[in-house]
């Protein structure tokens, strides 16, 4: 999610905001954490406190030997369980054979984003990691205290002759126990005056490069599941019908066919369509077909992205309706400067297109409390909304944290789309009736919530010195916080979201002028992974390139001249130009390109190498890739991050496009909306800056540099630069 949601006061854990006690479900050791902020005083809590919801712990440890951790983020292929895991088990020295990680359940008040200041449970913005930092590290070493201490009065040996190594608890008398055998005792300890953590030179699990991730084996031998595997007793599943057109409504519906048919259970109106249920996906599919809808379109969306873009076009060239930064005199700047480039550049709508496509599942109990199964990246928001739906309040609302196959800003939907089919289906049904609602891929690629289009009109101009003396970006595109939840963050007409990247730009330019003109269309827009970089980079590193070239400057060394007074964004600049050996030539027909970003307070540069050729114009081959991170704490999950950026924000710029025609989405698959192919590719390195700042996050600071880098790579070859996306579809005529 976005840079804006990430700028925070960060909240730290002292020793009153521990609760320690003996977990419920396991009568072994339980540890937990609450942030003073998002509760009353707990300083005189004692162990029979603790609240009985095991779920409320950060740290379990059973009398079966069992390492549960409980996390307060949302896992969604990113690796925030091993994250979080690796803090803990840094400072407990467990044994990873017995670790599990589940997901928290709704629940701020414990499980609170502290990069937002606790106030939301919520994983986003990559902040799972600093946001998790320094309180899991916190529990594990508050459960290895009590474990020593439980230990030590077992033995009656002083705790200070105990020894802690890979789950086993030892003195050297020839006395030992697993954590298990002290679980229960070390419940009873008191809390410990002081809980110090290891120093840097101490660890041996954070920043370790042989740590794996714990769960590979589930992913890669089918054992894992998520939500669209799971079965219970007496499930049904449901599919959608939505409207053709966003905004269209239900006039009137006929469900006499489907309800004919053998082994439909209902059709359901829910408030965005019909759930056709049935007794498996299949049947429900049938039944689908032969549903028959009458649709009220007089509130729906007409135009399609040509007409939408042309009058994005015809906006940016108008003065913007609200300014988000303004440094400077740009107009008396632009009068005296000796060169001037200027243009539009286009982004298409994008869509997240998860390999699992949106599904929850509900059942309403007989004593009218309900359990909801999926990927909860919000948890209280969709705890609150499925209460609302459901009848009944937050607290008799369960949350199941299901495994999900990827988000990238799909599931952190503020208005809790799915949660509420599921729900509201499950409601109709009756008490005691699970029902799992099952998006198809159509229904993904047609849902809505995308990346929002938009139109940039940049201008900019150099002295006789080739100094970047002024810049003007006019951004033009919907609002994603808008309407939402979340509006009240649009502050003086900006919506955050559509100008971070272009309004913190690391380079001095005395004379910034960036305007934002949002623009009303009944199309449902949402975060898109690094959400308002995802353009912002693409028009400002493109644009510098430019400028370099209008200077006669070498791209890397232009950029450095007006990096001053940002050291961390020269530092991956100069890593990423000299593992590239960007100063030697390249085979002919070979060619270079460089962009830089900071996104999520995390830096990353990418040197790109591209090969002309006649299938597709060009060949990405080689990505250079550094990138600081703050304090790493998997190496190996940094780089797997991101690889996967990389490819994920290729697929973007060079192929992915979604388009309407008469309000119609015309996508409906990966046959039609083309992510990255694995043939397509490129080999990529990564180079990791060492750090000791505290860790910032790496899901989607990995996806901005990549498209600039390979539209300056194309330029180096052709002189052209490439203002509309997807650059394959828009780089007709451009020959070296």
């Amino acid at each position: 999610m976005s840079q804006f949601l990430s700028k925070h006061t960060a909240v730290r854990p002292t020793r009153r905001w521990f609760l320690v006690g003996a977990g419920v479900t396991t009568g072994g050791l339980a540890v937990g954490y609450r942030p003073v902020l998002a509760a009353p005083d707990i300083a005189q809590t004692t162990p029979a406190k603790v609240p009985a919801n095991p779920f409320q712990t950060y740290v379990e440890i059973t009398k079966e030997n069992r390492i549960i951790i409980h996390s307060s983020q949302f896992e969604m292929g990113q690796g925030s369980y091993f994250g979080i895991a690796t803090l803990v088990m840094e400072e407990l020295d467990g044994d990873w054979a017995q670790v599990d990680v589940v997901g928290g359940y709704g629940n701020t008040a414990f499980y609170g984003n502290l990069a937002w200041g606790g106030a939301a449970q919520a994983t986003g913005g990559s902040t799972s990691m600093g946001s998790s930092w320094e309180r899991y590290r916190k529990a594990g070493a508050a459960a290895r205290a009590l474990l020593v201490a439980a230990a030590a009065q077992r033995w009656d040996v002083p705790a200070g002759e105990i020894k802690v190594a890979s789950g086993v608890v030892s003195h050297a008398s020839g006395m030992q126990a697993r954590y298990g055998d002290l679980a229960e005792a070390a419940a009873g300890m008191p809390v410990p005056d002081d809980v110090p953590l290891k120093p840097r030179d101490k660890w041996a699990q954070i920043g370790s490069d042989s740590l794996k991730r714990y769960d590979s084996a589930g992913k890669t031998n089918g054992a894992q599941t998520y939500t669209i595997d799971l079965m219970m007793e007496g499930l049904q599943t449901a599919v959608m019908i939505h409207p053709p057109k966003f905004g269209a409504e239900i006039e009137s519906f006929d469900a006499t066919k489907a309800k004919a048919l053998d082994g439909i259970v209902d059709v359901v109106q829910t408030p965005r369509g019909l759930a056709v249920v049935g007794r498996d996906t299949w049947t429900a599919l049938k039944g689908r077909d032969v549903v028959e809808v009458t649709w009220n379109e007089e509130k729906a969306e007409e135009r399609g992205t040509a007409e939408i873009m042309a009058e994005y076009n015809k906006a940016a060239d108008d003065l913007g309706a609200a300014t988000a930064r303004d440094d400077g005199n740009t107009p008396a700047a632009f009068a005296s400067a000796e060169k001037i480039i200027e243009g539009h550049y286009e982004f298409p709508y994008l869509v997240h297109a998860s390999i699992e496509p949106l599904n929850a599942a509900a059942r309403i109990n007989e004593d009218g409390t309900i359990d909801v199964w999926g990927g909860h990246q919000m948890p209280d928001l969709y705890q609150a909304a499925a209460a609302q739906v459901g009848g009944t309040t937050p607290d008799k609302v369960r949350l199941h944290v299901m495994k999900t196959g990827g988000s990238f800003g799909r599931r952190a939907v503020l208005d809790a789309d799915v949660i509420i089919e599921a729900v509201s289906t499950a409601r109709a049904l009756g008490r005691g009736k699970p029902v799992k609602v099952q998006w198809t891929r159509e229904n993904d690629m047609r849902g809505g919530r995308y990346r929002p289009a938009y139109v940039h009109a940049v201008k900019a101009g150099l002295d006789k010195k080739g100094n970047v003396v002024a810049l003007h970006d006019h951004i033009v595109g919907q609002s994603v916080l808008g309407g939402s939840t979340s509006a009240a963050m649009i502050k003086n007409g900006i919506d955050p979201t559509s100008v971070e990247g272009a309004t913190n730009l690391p380079y001095a330019i005395p004379n910034l002028k960036v305007e934002l003109t949002t623009t009303d269309v009944n199309i449902p827009v949402l975060w898109w992974r690094s959400v308002g970089s995802t353009h912002t980079a693409y028009a400002v590193e493109t644009l510098i390139d430019e400028l370099a070239a209008a200077a006669n400057r070498d791209p890397v060394d232009f950029r450095l001249s007006m990096l001053g007074h940002h050291p961390r964004h020269a530092a991956v600049l100069k890593v990423a130009a000299e593992k590239a050996s960007w100063d030697k030539p390249l085979p002919e027909g070979r060619f270079r390109g460089v962009a830089l970003h900071e996104s999520l307070s995390t830096y990353v540069a990418d040197v790109v190498e591209i090969t002309l050729n006649d299938e597709n114009g060009f060949k990405v081959d080689r990505v250079v890739c550094a990138v600081d991170c703050g304090t790493a704490i998997n190496p190996d999950q940094i780089r797997a991050q991101m690889e996967g950026g990389i490819g994920f924000g290729l697929g973007a710029i060079l192929q992915e496009e979604l388009t309407l025609k008469g309000g119609v989405v015309d996508q409906e698959n990966y046959d039609t909306y083309t992510p990255l192919r694995i043939e397509q590719m490129p080999r990529v390195e990564v180079h990791i800056l060492p750090s000791e700042e505290p860790p910032t996050g790496v899901g989607e600071p990995g996806v901005p540099p990549i498209g600039p880098a390979v539209a300056n790579a194309l330029r180096a070859a052709t002189g052209k630069t490439i203002r509309k996306l997807p650059i394959i579809k828009n780089m007709s005529g451009m020959t070296p």
